[in-house]
């Protein structure tokens, strides 16, 4: 049996993953300081006697004894990032530095969650791993693009300076049922706006693109990257190639909920990449032919009804 470090892993994917590990037969220990994640998200899981839920924040170092780790603390959305900037940064830096040093101490695999927005907003479409990025270093997201691109530059140093084994994937927006209903992202935005048939607000024209992966689809290729050889390092890019223009997501969201909300619009936020989508061939070449199988349409639903759930129960 395998211990499995998941830190974040009471956010919206580290739950999703925590819940995989788990029904392969692992044990796995999960770690968040719930400044995004949610006790509720992982409540299901703390009967398992694999299953075990600790509270800390990992830009302090961590001592335990694990033989794998999935390091996906961070706050993701811009609202959650952007409210302690320093924080965030501090987050991928320091929460970085602290993991390889506990990977190193227990020659651990060690997997990072990074993200697409080490692309800035790209002058290359779509984006494959060796670009470069376009990234202002001093933007209002610069907390999150920037920290995220250091501790990739920290994960490969310690990778060529103490034959550390890594995975690197870099994810492109994702979503489904767990997304915190108020973390901003576009999905959860817009659902929960027509749910509660609310005008669906759009950012600028509604014209920029986003590719969007289901949850499970996205878990998926965290395992099988983490399950490669030594010689597989990443960073791969990790995401549904389907391109959508926010417009598009705003009327499918609106049309499947039978909602009658309008759409608003408001000024484009500052450094808002205007295109986003994945070129996965790497990840189909080094991930037994990984790639999403669930639809926008499809995952749209089942998100639909989870927030739906929610908002019924009140906890939303």
């Amino acid at each position: 049996m395998t211990r499995i470090l998941v830190t974040g892993g009471a956010g919206f994917l580290g739950s999703h993953l925590c819940e995989r590990l788990l029904e392969a037969g692992h044990e796995v220990l999960c770690v968040d300081n719930f400044y995004t994640g949610a006790r509720r998200n992982v409540a299901h899981l703390l009967g398992n006697p694999n299953f075990e839920l600790m509270r800390h924040d990992v830009t302090f170092p961590l001592f335990v004894e694990v033989d794998e780790i999935y390091n996906l603390a961070c706050p993701a959305s811009p609202i959650h990032y952007q409210h302690d900037p320093v924080q965030t940064t501090k987050t991928s830096v320091h929460g970085a530095i602290n993991m390889l040093g506990l990977a190193k101490r227990r020659r651990a695999k060690i997997f990072q969650a990074s993200t697409s927005e080490v692309y800035g907003d790209p002058a290359i479409h779509p984006q494959i791993e060796s670009y470069w990025g376009n990234v202002n270093p001093i933007g209002i997201r610069s907390c999150y693009d920037e920290g995220k691109r250091c501790a990739e530059t920290l994960f490969f140093d310690y990778h060529r300076q103490n034959g550390l084994r890594i995975k690197v994937a870099r994810i492109f927006n994702t979503y489904g049922p767990r997304m915190h209903p108020n973390d901003g992202r576009v999905v959860s935005n817009f659902v929960v706006q027509a749910l509660k048939g609310e005008p669906i607000t759009l950012y600028g024209e509604g014209l920029q693109t986003r590719s969007f992966c289901y949850v499970d689809d996205m878990v998926e290729g965290f395992i099988r990257l983490m399950n490669t050889g030594d010689n597989v390092t990443g960073p791969v890019n990790l995401g549904n190639p389907g391109e959508f223009t926010i417009r598009a997501l705003a009327e499918m969201v609106v049309a499947q909920t039978g909602s009658r909300s309008t759409i608003t619009y408001l000024p484009l936020p500052s450094d808002d990449p205007r295109q986003r989508r994945p070129d996965i061939s790497l990840a189909r070449e080094t991930l037994d032919g990984w790639q999403p199988t669930i639809d926008l349409e499809q995952g749209l639903a089942r998100t639909i009804a989870y927030f739906d759930g929610l908002l019924k129960s009140g906890a939303a």
